[in-house]
């Protein structure tokens, strides 16, 4: 089985993160199972997304990474976009046509499952952008808060000692409201932390990341719900870059076939 992560910013240091932690929740998944896991970087846009605009660059830094894997490697069994906010996942279902899961949608259905919930990350213009992305999952439960702290996640994963008593300051503030039932530790640079921060939390402290490669497991071995969409043909497309384009273009060819 070949499964991909997708890192929509250009940073290999979290690309590379990413890879460790999803490795090894996968291999504890897998039981007898086979499996390569690819992770591969955007080659545009910002090296951490922390505002509307990175967000949207992301998208299409995420759609010319996956064009380019294929066309390097082929096509992947399951893809799970490495970004907690999912920039251009439904784009990248649609283009890839294969189960494609974000951290942020894995994590918060997981939350949501136990009840409402608040999420803690770094970078403060993610608050607005996350409640938004949790009103377009239809959760069986809400998202009451997201606590931001002032540093991105690139910025607290370079200074760990400070950034883990900044986010359990956090924690301990989201705990105290009694109707939250979980909390989301969100971002793919802080992978792996949530054990070490949720110790004595009164509620579940979910690693983003962790929930990532749990759904990309599930996904893979037996696709629930349905994760692709129609065809992304659309004639005219001009001045991407050749991967991305050709890929694009063979869509658009197959569609009129």
């Amino acid at each position: 089985m070949q499964l991909l992560v997708i890192n929509p910013n250009t940073s290999a240091e979290v690309t590379r993160a990413l890879q460790q932690q999803v490795q090894t929740q996968l291999e504890a998944l897998a039981s007898a199972r086979p499996f390569t896991l690819h992770a591969v970087t955007a080659r545009l846009g910002a090296r951490y997304i922390a505002s509307e605009t990175s967000y949207a660059l992301a998208a299409h830094g995420a759609l010319d990474a996956y064009a380019l894997h294929e066309q390097q490697a082929g096509a992947p069994d399951a893809v799970l976009l490495g970004c907690f906010g999912d920039p251009g996942v439904w784009a990248l279902r649609e283009l890839s046509r294969r189960p494609v899961v974000g951290l942020a949608e894995a994590a918060l259905r997981e939350a949501a499952a136990l009840g409402p919930f608040a999420i803690v990350t770094g970078g403060t213009a993610w608050s607005p952008m996350l409640h938004r992305l949790a009103l377009t999952l239809a959760l069986p439960a809400p998202l009451l808060r997201v606590l931001t702290v002032a540093p991105s996640g690139s910025e607290l994963a370079a200074q760990p000692d400070a950034a883990r008593i900044l986010l359990r300051q956090a924690c301990d503030e989201a705990a105290q409201d009694p109707r939250i039932r979980a909390i989301v530790l969100g971002g793919a640079a802080l992978g792996g932390w949530a054990a070490a921060l949720g110790a004595g939390l009164r509620v579940p402290l979910i690693d983003s990341v962790a929930a990532g490669a749990r759904a990309l497991w599930a996904f893979a071995a037996a696709p629930w719900p349905p994760m692709t969409t129609g065809s992304a043909a659309t004639p005219g497309w001009q001045g991407l870059a050749q991967p991305l384009q050709q890929h694009l273009e063979s869509q658009s060819s197959s569609n009129s076939a």
